[in-house]
């Protein structure tokens, strides 16, 4: 696999970081780098991680990780997104319970936004990635894009949340977002289209 290909999966991976990004930007709207580095930090070691989770449980997993990947990410993202859409279109007197900066929120979004780089480290293992020093430098690159991914999803949430706030309620906009997330890794996975 060319260097271009690594990038290039990289930054198809980091697509969902990305939008999450957005989502979470959106509700945050303010850049405090106390919240947004965790979250872009988490996004970007969980690609990486997941990645070489998936090209080391190969040889015992495959099958079932193939088989349920896409069942846990839209689990996930449709959990914390309908979560959201609740507090969006609940009267904005009552206290709101969803924190995009919460440590159990980051780690389940960075957790349903990787699923897939567990079946494309299973691809790395099918291509003759026999050592983990083959993986290294795909696993870093995808790591990389998908923490920068994140940094700029949540810089445009923010900036573009302020404008969103006045038509839509961000909860309700940022709920949407991962809902949708969610469907579409479904239906790619199922192979609807």
């Amino acid at each position: 696999m060319s260097t271009l290909d690594i990038w290039l999966i990289a930054v198809s991976l980091a697509m969902d970081c990305l939008a999450v990004s957005i989502a979470s930007g959106i509700m945050q709207k303010r850049y405090v780098w106390s919240n947004m580095l965790p979250m872009a930090l988490s996004f970007g070691w969980f690609q990486g991680m997941m990645c070489a989770l998936g090209w080391l449980a190969f040889t015992y997993f495959s099958g079932w990780v193939e088989s349920v990947d896409h069942w846990i990410a839209f689990g996930l993202l449709a959990m914390i997104g309908g979560k959201m859409i609740k507090d969006g279109l609940s009267d904005g007197d009552e206290e709101r319970h969803f924190n995009p900066s919460s440590t159990w929120v980051i780690l389940t979004l960075a957790v349903a936004t990787s699923i897939d780089a567990l079946a494309v480290g299973i691809s790395f293992a099918c291509l003759s990635y026999n050592k983990f020093s083959d993986i290294t430098y795909p696993v870093v690159v995808i790591g990389f894009v998908s923490l920068v991914f994140s940094l700029l999803g949540l810089f445009l949430g923010v900036t573009f949340g302020k404008r969103i706030e006045k038509k839509l309620k961000p909860e309700l906009a940022g709920g949407i977002i991962l809902v949708l997330i969610g469907i579409k890794i479904l239906i790619e996975h199922l192979n609807v289209i």
